[in-house]
């Protein structure tokens, strides 16, 4: 089996339940604040500063460099969306919450550990680029967010075909130079990475209750 269909196969349970929670389906729905959504934002802020930081330190190892896209780092849109939606001064609004802090660490981490660089850099960005395509169409319709600042971290100008991209991905993925040690390495911190990210939702919620 190759690394690619091994770990989407273990993960994949992992993923359904983050893709089920109460929050994201409340946000989906239109039964919450635009402000509910605003605060996911600044979350998606903590989390991509680190994982883009890790990116930059790890540019020139011969594991993570094939993982390393610039094209891919939300930091200019996310700097856009809350601009938007939170006003010029939104770095002195915002703040992570616990389980942004704990993904953070984790992430900041693999700094020492490329495969877990690789983990995680699966786990959010080929989100971003299949499912987070619908999150992004069903957001702008809720909330009437329109391209330029709100949900810009959806939009990936600098990739010309996502499929071609995705497919790319995963022949990376398989041609990565690991045993089978590490490929379980790599699948048990991409699983910690979708808990991690699901408690994130979480804590969410329970500041924004559904409606």
């Amino acid at each position: 089996m190759s690394f690619y269909a091994e770990l989407r196969e273990a993960t994949w349970g992992e993923h359904d339940a983050v893709a089920g929670l109460p929050y994201i389906n409340a946000l989906l729905d239109g039964r919450l604040p635009r402000e509910a959504y605003a605060a996911m934002v600044a979350q998606h802020h903590f989390v991509y500063q680190a994982l883009e930081g890790v990116s930059r330190a790890l540019a020139a190892d011969p594991i993570a460099a094939p993982f390393v896209f610039p094209e891919l780092y939300r930091a200019e849109a996310l700097t856009r969306d809350l601009t938007a939606l939170r006003g010029p001064g939104w770095r002195d609004l915002i703040e992570p919450v616990p389980a942004t802090r704990e993904l953070v660490a984790r992430i900041e981490r693999t700094a020492a550990w490329p495969g877990g660089y690789i983990a995680h850099h699966y786990t959010r960005y080929l989100g971003d680029l299949s499912g987070g395509q619908v999150v992004r169409s069903r957001l702008q319709r809720i909330y009437g967010i329109e391209r330029g600042g709100g949900a810009d971290f959806y939009i990936f100008d600098e990739i010309p075909s996502r499929p071609r991209f995705k497919q790319e991905y995963r022949r990376r993925l398989d041609a990565l130079p690991i045993d089978a040690g590490e490929r379980a390495r790599i699948i048990e911190e991409t699983l910690l990475a979708y808990r991690l990210n699901g408690e994130l939702l979480a804590d969410l919620g329970h500041l924004a209750p559904a409606a």
